[in-house]
């Protein structure tokens, strides 16, 4: 679920994901991925709301990836033979 949180640091209303919530003697405080900041960020609870509208539609620019069962791979040209070799 993407929300929509106050950032002091930004100064400014940024996309979030939620990541957890601690209880405080203030209110609760919660711990936000900024997903078009690429940064985390703790915002009071006072400064998260429901996104809506149009402002839901646009695409992240902070992308989850994935490297599942990959290992670094290195290419060994040998010019003499020709030939390539992935290792």
């Amino acid at each position: 679920q993407v929300y929509v949180v106050f950032s002091e640091e930004l100064r400014c209303w940024c996309r979030a994901l939620v990541q957890s919530v601690q209880c405080r003697a203030d209110g609760y405080q919660l711990r936000c991925f900024l997903v078009d900041y690429a940064k985390y960020c703790s915002v009071a609870s006072k400064n998260i709301r429901v996104l809506a509208g149009a402002f839901a539609k646009i695409p992240h620019r902070a992308k989850k990836c994935r490297l599942h069962c990959t290992k670094p791979l290195t290419l060994h040209i040998d010019y003499c033979e020709n030939t390539a070799k992935i290792g």
